[in-house]
């Protein structure tokens, strides 16, 4: 069982600032991408920022220039930075770490950190 372990949610004002961390093994973290996923109440699940191995990030377009996905190889951990926070960004934040092989595809999640951006 991969144990995927985050941190850092919470309540946080419009225009705020909010940092998500994400623990993983080290044999997951060496070779897996690693990435922030999002769901709001009554919404599907949608990826917010990804990374890979070798430090290629993306960003959905409704983050972008507001969040920075980062990784600390040290530490076997990654990192979620949300600035100018929007209430439409209010979810609960879930760690991904992927890896597609030529025959698999692997997917491991964390148990989720509530955020919530409100007045």
């Amino acid at each position: 069982q991969v144990q995927l372990v985050e941190s850092g949610g919470g309540l946080v004002q419009p225009g705020g600032s909010l940092r998500l961390s994400c623990a993983a093994p080290g044999y997951i973290f060496s070779i897996y991408a690693m990435g922030w996923y999002r769901q709001a109440p009554g919404k599907q699940r949608e990826l917010v920022a990804r990374i890979t191995n070798t430090g290629t990030a993306t960003y959905a377009d409704s983050v972008k220039g507001r969040f920075t996905i980062s990784r600390d190889d040290a530490k076997n951990t990654v990192f979620l930075q949300m600035n100018s926070l929007k209430p439409e960004d209010t979810a609960v934040y879930y760690c991904n770490a992927n890896r597609v092989t030529f025959s698999n595809t692997f997917n491991y999640w964390g148990q989720g950190t509530q955020v919530t951006v409100s007045p």
